[in-house]
């Protein structure tokens, strides 16, 4: 049987918003020549879902709008401002004959490291493990990764093997998880604000947007609509979890199934939705909805699992609830929530600068710091 990516497919190809960075001068130190490695499942930035995409797509157009020189290692259907290095026409969620799928990841990050010479800093995003460890004492370059999951102990205890290798944690809690590792930054994600409307007045539905899994939550939702009474939009991928769990407790009416939403769709939803919903089943490392819906100015009511906390200000962009009881009990809290106040909150703390910024802070320390020898 063949192994499939762990992410699910997305075969619409609608082409998102195109997104603003704000011209800025280069930044104190020299230019940095850095190779960014972006997973090859689909375009960069993805058509629909794809956050670790999408991060290395803000990522990358940030950099090179600071005037660093960026190589994106990526799909030839990618859109960058960047040099664009590609060695595959499209990604393996839109072709079933690319398989193993690993290999072709592998591939893609080994392209950048015969190159590495050209670079100053290689940086891998690990969407599925950090496979770049293997050639973290191969390469004249230092390697830096930044994880996208929650690691587990196994995992831990295999990478570190590499124990000099770099990580950047994207939260606290993520660090926790690296434990043993060498954690040089933790830096949370960023979004582009610019192009997350701020709405006043919303519609009144609440709204789960993310993928149908037992950790992501969304029967938990579905239960808690129904018992605040108000109508919940499921925006996400069919799959095989949807059509065997979620799928019975859609009517069309109270509970809606939106299906898997583009760029400027997922921005109406978040802007029409009185709150998000995110009963977090498993420990998240971030969140990115979170953040997303907040520039939107909409609260959110999560549960206190994972990053949670890192991400929303309890009070202020939305409620952490302990346990599905007290947010089902003390929902209307979350509908008191000033709606500006959570738009500008979430602008100041998760615009692009303040993410690009830190990434070329980590790049710095990276390449000025002397490589010492490899550990056994």
């Amino acid at each position: 049987m063949r192994r499939r990516a762990m992410r699910g497919p997305t075969t619409d190809r609608a082409a998102p918003r195109r997104r603003r960075f704000p011209t800025r001068v280069a930044d104190a130190g020299p230019r940095l020549r850095i190779a960014h490695i972006a997973p090859v499942a689909t375009t960069v930035p993805p058509p629909k879902s794809g956050s670790v995409e999408l991060m290395t797509s803000l990522l990358t157009e940030g950099l090179v709008a600071r005037g660093h020189d960026v190589t994106l290692f990526a799909t030839a259907d990618s859109t960058t401002k960047a040099k664009l290095h590609a060695i595959y026409a499209h990604g393996y969620w839109h072709d079933e004959n690319m398989w193993p799928w690993e290999l072709y990841e592998m591939l893609n990050l080994a392209a950048a490291v015969e190159r590495a010479r050209d670079f100053d800093i290689i940086h891998y995003e690990a969407a599925y493990y950090p496979m770049s460890l293997a050639f973290a004492r191969l390469s004249p370059t230092p390697i830096v990764q930044t994880l996208h999951h929650s690691p587990s102990e196994a995992e831990i205890a295999l990478w570190s093997r590499y124990p000099e290798a770099p990580f950047v944690a994207i939260s606290e809690e993520q660090a926790r998880l690296l434990s043993g590792l060498r954690v040089v930054n933790t830096v949370l994600h960023g979004i582009d604000t610019e192009n997350f409307v701020f709405r006043e007045k919303p519609d009144d539905y609440l709204l789960f947007l993310g993928r149908f899994t037992d950790g992501k939550g969304v029967l938990q939702a579905i239960e808690i609509a129904k018992r605040v009474g108000m109508r919940l939009i499921l925006a996400a991928a069919e799959d095989e979890y949807y059509r065997e769990k979620v799928a019975p407790h859609v009517d069309g009416t109270r509970i809606v199934y939106h299906g898997e939403a583009d760029y400027p769709t997922k921005v109406k939803l978040y802007g029409g939705a009185r709150a998000l919903l995110y009963p977090i089943q498993s420990r998240e490392p971030f969140g990115l909805v979170l953040a997303e819906a907040m520039a939107c100015g909409t609260p959110v009511a999560a549960l206190d699992r994972g990053a949670v906390r890192e991400v929303v200000d309890d009070g202020v962009t939305g409620i952490v609830f302990e346990d599905l009881e007290q947010m089902a009990n003390d929902f209307p809290r979350v509908f008191d929530l000033d709606r500006r106040r959570v738009r500008d909150r979430a602008v100041a703390r998760f615009g692009i600068a303040r993410m690009v910024d830190e990434y070329v802070a980590v790049y710095r320390e990276l390449v000025e710091a002397p490589r010492g020898r490899p550990r056994p």
